[in-house]
Parts: structure tokens; C-alpha cells; sequence
């Protein structure tokens, strides 16, 4: 048939698509819907049973943000829709369920008993191809963290990282529990005796905001109005397993 690609180069993406697939964690219903071609076509041509066409891979490299033709494998598609390798190559279809608003919830560096709270922002840079995190609303403003989103494929665990002058801070969360909070740990460095930095780690918790008009942020006491709500997401983290913390 005219446009068709030759058995083996079909053959070759056939391999490269399902590669992807596997690596991504995509099934094979979403990249037919991303690529707007049917599922029956899809499963035609990664089975052998139907060679592909040149307007199908074409469709495919757009959805998978690679390019799946013999000399550019690697380059990515005109839609930008792929994070780079070192991030998990994921496909920003993939993602879209983490760009929101978080609470972010953790144990209070500068008062024994309280929960620190601000706002962190996940979204998609279409300049960079990948996650991008923000904090906001932090009391110490010229500590808010921003930097990049990386999802393993290897682990499903999701981090957010800073690099800044040689310096590294990590969150490293699990996938989310249920109403879609993120729960896992900060590595970080907190404030010691006069100017000395210690490395710290605590338990973290994401919240979706849900567009909350009024959310509790700050330095948040035994007492106040969220505290109690705060403090169970913060205590589930070890108690349910989300990261350990051993004796």
C-alpha cells in the first residue's frame, strides 16, 4: 500500500513504540486516543499483522514526543509533550493529574509541636518540556523553593527537586492516597546554632488546595482551627507506611 513503511523499518518502530509504552507506564488505549488513530490500528501495527503507515508514525511521534524513524531517534516531537530522560520521559498527558495547588504540610524547624504550612504549584513548562514546582506564601519568602518534577519510571515515586549553586534540596513523595495527597519525605537544610545549616529530614505531605478561598498557612499551633487535620497528614505518613522512619 502507498505511504506504507517497509516490514522491517515496521518492525523497528513497532519495538520502539511498545518501549516507550512499558517505560511510561501508557497503555496502549491512550496513545491511540493521543494519536488519534484507532486502537485497532494501533494494535494491528505493534502485532505485525499491519505495516505502518508514514501518517500513523508521524501521529505516534507527536503523541510519544520522540521521533521513531531510523536516524532521529531521540529528537523530540514537534508537540513537546516529552520530558527529558533524566526527568522519566514522561508524556505531559501522563502527568496532567499533578498540576494543581498543594497544601504543603510539614513538622514547624522553629517550634517543637507545630505544622508549617505554605502553597506549592505544579505545572507544565512548554519552554523546558517537563514539570516545573513553585512555593508560595511561605513566611520566610526568600527561602520558597522552585525547581523540576522528575517520575521514575523504575520507582513511580515522584520528586521535586532544587539545584541552586551546588546545593540540593529533594522531596520524595509517593504517588497520591486518597483525595489525591502526595505523602513522603523533605530532605532539606534547617537553621542550627547562629549561621550553621543542618540537614534535616521530615515528613511532607501535598494537599490539593481544591481552590480553597481562605487556606490556613503559616506557623500553625495546637488549637487552631486546621491543626488537628494538619497533624493527621503529617502522622499518617509513617503510620500508614508512606516512608519509614526507623528507631
Amino acid at each position: 500500500m502507498h505511504g506504507d513503511i517497509e516490514v522491517e523499518g515496521s518492525e523497528t518502530v513497532a519495538l520502539l513504540v511498545r518501549e516507550e509504552l512499558a517505560r511510561r507506564r501508557l497503555s496502549r488505549q491512550w496513545l491511540a486516543d493521543q494519536a488519534r488513530v484507532s486502537l485497532s490500528t494501533v494494535e494491528k501495527a505493534l502485532t505485525g499483522r499491519r505495516p505502518f503507515t508514514l501518517a500513523t508514525v508521524v501521529r505516534l511521534e507527536d503523541a510519544l514526543g520522540i521521533s521513531l524513524r531510523p536516524g532521529q531517534r531521540g529528537v523530540a516531537g514537534p508537540s513537546g509533550h516529552c520530558a527529558p530522560e533524566s526527568m522519566g520521559a514522561y508524556a505531559r498527558p501522563a502527568v496532567q493529574w499533578l498540576e494543581r495547588e498543594y497544601l504543603t504540610l510539614r513538622p514547624s524547624f522553629s517550634e517543637a509541636g507545630a505544622i508549617y504550612v505554605y502553597l506549592t504549584s505544579i505545572a507544565w513548562d512548554e519552554a523546558k518540556c517537563h514539570l516545573v514546582f513553585s512555593e508560595s506564601s511561605r513566611l520566610d519568602h526568600e527561602y520558597e523553593q522552585q525547581g523540576f518534577v522528575s517520575l521514575p519510571h523504575l520507582s513511580g515515586a515522584i520528586y521535586l527537586v532544587t539545584i541552586e549553586a551546588g546545593q540540593y534540596r529533594l522531596a520524595l513523595l509517593n504517588r497520591p492516597s486518597g483525595g489525591g495527597a502526595l505523602s513522603g519525605i523533605l530532605v532539606t537544610l534547617a537553621a542550627g546554632q547562629g549561621a550553621q545549616l543542618t540537614p534535616a529530614a521530615v515528613p511532607l505531605a501535598l494537599v490539593p488546595s481544591h481552590g480553597q478561598p481562605d487556606p490556613q498557612i503559616g506557623i500553625i499551633r495546637k488549637g487552631e482551627r486546621c491543626f488537628d487535620e494538619y497533624r493527621e497528614c503529617i502522622d499518617r505518613i509513617g503510620q500508614r507506611g508512606y516512608a519509614l522512619f526507623p528507631a
